[in-house]
């Protein structure tokens, strides 16, 4: 057996462990078929109800600690004990998603059992004399109202469930006109997206990062923006999210793989200095059959040297199609593309998982670097986090940084790459080009006018 089968086995062991619990647990309950049919009978009587989706959290964690047969009985038990709770079917919706409709049912009516359910799961779950902690975040819809359709109330229970997960563990959060809002936004997005590609109303700019060794600005990282009217200008960080959900991110990852490399040539053609410019890519690229051909296309049609183009993955998607993730990745890094992982520090994955990964580059959850203003002790996990990656010979990248504080403890640290609008803000490709592999002095006067422009959106 290979070193990389030796790595990826327990993963794949583990994704099949966890799909054969919830196939085995859920197989005698009422699927997503029956949850849909329900539910449209349910919207369609102009009766009140509402409707409760329940998330369990760590599943797949608890799977890797107690094993496959723990788990069955664990679900079993949560599943048992939803049912004799509310005395209503609990479908199976998806993974370890369960829906209940709830007829008849207030929201504040609701909104009780659900802190009821979420005081159970603050206690153990007891399975063959030993004991576990199981967290979930659930998601209240009531209707008629803000869901005609069951398409719409799953919409409405998804984003709940979202904000739920921003409080902590075992949180219920009910869909209302604040949550309406962001959903009425989100449709705006996807809907303008649809077209924007087309029309070129995606615009294009980078973030250029500074060596602090060499005084030289070497790096550069791809970003996305739209101007949306009634909305603004919406970010990456905004839109990319929408993309994947409403099945557009394929599209728009692809025309900003061609935009960067198109980057790349320019740079190369008129002779910058530089070491890489980095894409933030979705997870979901990496169940694309076609990503890597992709991938390798660019790489051919631009002529693109080993090493020039950088890949940028999220950590927390290191918690989602791990097997499937790391084959792409160690295959990308043979075709000499620079894999970098993002919000590193985070904590979605443990640190074995990330020294398993080839992993070039690490940037730093800039989280921390937020809070060197307000928390002293951040100082030492960025400390503990910067020794680890040159200890490791991986390069390391501080983005957000904004304030000489910042830059002092950073530079102090050992964090000799950093990006931030201390340094610059986004630039036009034209712009970077001038830009990039010169001096912070030598760019001084040019970055200021670019910030003095971007104070006046």
């Amino acid at each position: 057996m290979s070193w990389f089968q030796k790595k990826t086995a327990p993963a794949l062991q583990t994704e099949r462990n966890v799909q054969a619990v919830e196939k085995t647990a859920t197989e005698s309950i009422p699927d997503r078929d029956a949850c849909l049919k329900h539910l449209s009978r349910a919207l369609d009587s102009g009766e009140r109800g509402a409707v409760l989706k329940l998330h369990i959290e760590n599943f797949k964690r608890l799977n890797q600690v107690f094993g496959y047969e723990y788990c069955e009985n664990l679900l079993e038990q949560i599943l048992t004990y939803l049912k004799e709770m509310t005395g209503k079917n609990v479908y199976h919706y998806i993974g370890v998603e369960y829906i209940l409709i709830l007829d008849k049912y207030s929201q504040g009516q609701t909104l009780e059992l659900a802190e009821e359910i979420a005081g159970r799961f603050d206690r153990v779950w007891k399975v063959s004399g030993t004991d576990c902690l199981c967290s979930a975040q659930m998601g209240i819809c009531s209707y008629p109202g803000h869901a005609g359709s069951p398409d719409q109330m799953l919409k409405c229970l998804d984003l709940a469930v979202i904000k739920a997960e921003e409080g902590g563990p075992n949180q219920a959060v009910v869909f209302d006109s604040a949550l309406q809002k962001q959903l009425q936004r989100r449709q705006t997005i996807a809907l303008y997206l649809r077209t924007a590609l087309e029309k070129e109303e995606v615009e294009v700019r980078y973030r250029p990062t500074l060596s602090t060794d060499t005084g030289i600005f070497t790096r550069a990282e791809l970003y996305m923006r739209i101007f949306i009217k009634g909305l603004g200008l919406v970010g990456a960080s905004e839109f990319l999210p929408v993309a994947e959900d409403s099945g557009q991110i394929r599209a728009i990852e692809y025309y900003a793989l061609e935009k960067t490399a198109q980057c790349i040539a320019g740079l190369t053609e008129a002779g910058n200095t530089f070491e890489s410019i980095a894409l933030p890519i979705s997870p979901i690229l990496f169940l694309q059959e076609d990503f890597l051909d992709e991938v390798g296309r660019i790489i051919h049609a631009y002529h693109i040297p080993k090493g020039k183009l950088a890949l940028e993955i999220q950590e927390s998607a290191l918690t989602m199609a791990y097997l499937n993730i790391n084959v792409t990745l160690q295959q990308l890094q043979e075709m000499g593309v620079e894999i970098i992982l993002n919000e590193f520090g985070s904590g979605h994955s443990g640190i074995s998982s990330i020294l398993e990964l080839p992993m070039d580059t690490l940037k730093l959850e800039r989280l921390f670097v937020w809070q060197l203003e307000t928390n002293p002790r951040s100082r030492y996990v960025i400390e503990g986090l910067v020794r680890m990656a040159r200890d490791l010979n991986i390069t390391i990248i501080a983005e957000g940084v904004e304030t000489e504080n910042q830059v002092k403890i950073l530079t102090e640290a050992g964090c000799n790459y950093q990006q931030g609008f201390y340094y610059s803000p986004t630039l036009e490709k034209d712009i970077l080009l001038k830009i990039l592999g010169t001096s912070l002095s030598e760019s001084s006067q040019l970055l200021t006018e670019e910030k003095e422009k971007m104070s006046r959106f």
